[in-house]
């Protein structure tokens, strides 16, 4: 079995297979890649591809081509009801309110449903790849516009269930022109280097799409798309034809819109002629034979000539080149695709049942679960309701509600009574807090709850991606990590990512931390080895720099600098056989480290290096830094200084207090006073 690649546009359509170690697009019967979207209806066989297209003119009524931009429409769309007009084939409404397709069909009046048409159509690319891969071909990728709304979607699923092909994705035009074009690429930027920012334009025949993406190695990111449903090329060929209609009418008074098959034909001429316009500057013949009542018609055109007709058209993609950035919040809780459909305000309705008011007459709260798959379908998967219930508590504090200041003035009061009072108010006090402290844990466990799913999604992508981004990049480039481990962690993450958003929406709290604590005795190793290896040259660095300090110290001191010639010279020799032996101990480290690989345990880490460093520092830095001794100076005598021994000298260790020693010195001068004066 093979996965085939179908893209389905609004005129042609191809058809990709993987072989031959990369992508091919297979050739149709008729050696074409391209394989018109195109089925026609005849009275014995109905005709897809190539040969409904050659029946465009001759059996136009019953040929059906454009039909890509009514999936999933309602037959009273104005979308629809303003492109009935300009359609060969008849529109009919479906049963079920759809829009549907009138054709005569084996002589009989028949009304496909959109679906149906591209069934067909499906059915014949599924041919085409079985006849070029010579095996049956059951699964399938198929691409639609950015902008399919949900609807749109599922018509799609649908036609692709009724051709007998199982749609594995959906895949939207961006993002598969994106990654077209970085699938190849070898020179793009590292997972942790900053992205590559590409901008695609993609101008089709019904629809025009602008993309930014983000490419770094082995990742594609969609950052914004932009677009115009409704704007392509057809609207280049419109113009064209009406303006050979308006000629025509003038020069050969002819009506060709009152005629569908010279409508067609002019639409085929216009194609041929908007093409060989985009390269040629001069003026272009327009030439049909037997156009209409048997008349030969011819025009010509100059590619200047039509750029003021076209002016409201190529104003038309100004705003739309200018992307606004769509951030998509969704996309970090819930398991959505890279981009979300067409923001269309009216997605689906649905209807939740058994939904009552609250006993106090409050509309009541509904808990939703909707989920938006890889296709970019959304669904409602189940709904619960959300009884909310106040304690008595806060009624109370509801009934007696009163200011902010008057509230922090009795609280501060209360504490202050608590505090002086702790008798017989405590243990009253105490009952009240034992009773308010279950309420909030009842109130904190019932809001833990009913917010599960957050707490766990928060948890997980806590753990995948912002907190871990060195996990991430480990993982992506094979560091510190064997290759059996990463695939391990990968596949865990991938597993609980999965029960995360579908057996897990409401698990008890312990369970969410014991999926926690899987994951960490997966990823904590590798994040510290890591770690480890982020942190431990520069730990090596810090310690050979204090080495080489100490040594110099040591160098100084040998050649007897000034500096350092009063230190010890067995303190100089203890510190030289601690530099020496550290020295030792971080080459031999080092050399091990280098030998061992760096997805194992280290030989050294790096608290083992600072550790090291700090006791180097404590043994060497009291030594070094050690002051140099102070020389007294010679003291000059004082002749007015007394023979006798002063107080102070006799007992220094005893004097006394300021008022002790002023009120024995007026005692002594009262007592004994000198023979001579003193100054």
């Amino acid at each position: 079995m093979s996965v085939v690649g179908f893209d389905v546009g609004f005129l042609s359509c191809y058809v990709a297979v993987a072989r031959a170690g990369g992508i091919e697009t297979v050739a149709n019967e008729y050696s074409d890649r391209s394989t018109p979207a195109c089925v026609s209806f005849g009275p014995r066989n109905r005709s897809i591809g190539a040969a409904a297209k050659s029946q465009v003119v001759t059996n136009c009524k019953n040929t059906v081509q454009g039909f890509k931009r009514f999936h999933g429409r309602a037959f009273s769309d104005p979308f629809v009801q303003n492109l009935k007009s300009s359609l060969v084939y008849d529109l009919s409404q479906m049963p079920s309110g759809m829009t549907g397709i009138k054709v005569m069909y084996l002589e009989e009046e028949k009304v496909f449903s959109i679906e149906q048409i591209t069934a067909m159509l499906l059915s014949k690319l599924k041919e085409t790849a079985e006849s070029a891969l010579k095996k049956p071909v059951a699964d399938c990728v198929i691409s639609v516009p950015c902008f399919y709304t949900d609807a749109e979607r599922r018509s799609v699923i649908d036609a692709a269930q009724i051709a007998g092909l199982n749609c594995l994705r959906l895949m939207n035009e961006t993002t598969a022109v994106a990654l077209a074009y970085g699938i190849y690429k070898q020179d793009l930027p590292a997972p942790e280097e900053k992205p590559r920012t590409v901008v695609f334009v993609d101008i089709g025949h019904s629809g025009y799409q602008v993309s930014v993406c983000a490419f770094n190695k082995g990742k594609l990111k969609i950052l914004a798309t932009a677009f115009d449903p409704e704007m392509g090329g057809k609207d280049f060929d419109e113009r064209l034809v009406r303006h050979f209609c308006e000629e025509f009418a003038v020069k050969y008074k002819l009506d060709v819109k009152s005629k569908p098959r010279a409508l067609v034909r002019l639409y085929q001429e216009c194609e041929k002629l908007k093409k060989l316009m985009s390269a040629n500057s001069s003026d272009l013949p327009l030439n049909i034979e037997c156009f209409m009542n048997d008349i030969d018609v011819s025009g010509k055109l100059n590619r200047a000539r039509p750029i003021y007709r076209l002016a409201d058209i190529i104003g038309r993609y100004e705003p739309v080149a200018d992307i606004s950035m769509f951030h998509f919040i969704l996309e970090a809780y819930y398991n959505c695709p890279k981009e979300l459909p067409y923001p269309d305000p009216i997605i689906g309705q649905y209807i939740i049942q058994k939904v009552v008011p609250q006993a106090s007459g409050e509309s009541s709260k509904v808990k939703v679960k909707v989920r938006v798959n890889i296709h970019g379908i959304f669904s409602v998967s189940s709904a619960s309701l959300v009884e909310v219930q106040k304690s008595e508590e806060e009624e109370e504090s509801m009934d007696t509600e009163q200011s902010t200041e008057k509230e922090n003035e009795s609280k501060m009061q209360v504490d202050q009574d608590e505090q002086k009072t702790p008798g017989a108010g405590e243990q009253e006090n105490g009952e009240k807090k034992a009773g308010t402290e279950e309420m909030e844990l009842s109130n904190i466990t019932q809001a833990i709850f009913l917010n599960i799913s957050a707490i766990a999604n928060v948890m997980l992508i806590l753990y995948n991606s912002s907190t871990n981004k060195k996990l991430i990049l480990m993982l992506s480039d094979s560091v510190c990590v064997f290759s059996q481990d990463r695939d391990a962690l990968s596949l865990k993450l991938e597993d609980t990512e999965v029960w995360l958003y579908e057996d897990g929406e409401d698990q008890p709290k312990q369970v969410y931390i014991d999926k926690l604590m899987e994951l960490k005795r997966l990823g904590q190793p590798i994040q510290e080895r890591y770690t480890e290896f982020e942190e431990r040259p520069k730990a090596f660095d810090d310690l050979g720099r204090l080495l080489q300090q100490y040594m110099k110290i040591v160098e100084a001191y040998k050649t007897k600098e000034e500096q350092y010639e009063h230190l010890d010279e067995a303190e100089v020799q203890k510190v030289d056989r601690m530099v020496n032996d550290v020295m030792i101990w971080m080459n031999s480290k080092m050399n091990q480290q280098s030998k061992q690989s760096l997805a194992v345990e280290p030989v050294v880490k790096t608290m083992e290096i600072q550790a090291k460093a700090q006791e180097l520092f404590s043994t060497c830095n009291p030594v070094v830094t050690k002051p140099k001794p102070k020389v007294d100076l010679p003291k000059e005598e004082n002749p007015s200084e007394p023979n006798g021994p002063v107080n102070t000298q006799e007992n220094p260790e005893a004097q006394p207090s300021g008022t002790e020693q002023a009120a024995a010195n007026s005692a002594d001068a009262t007592e004994a006073k000198p023979d001579m004066d003193l100054d």
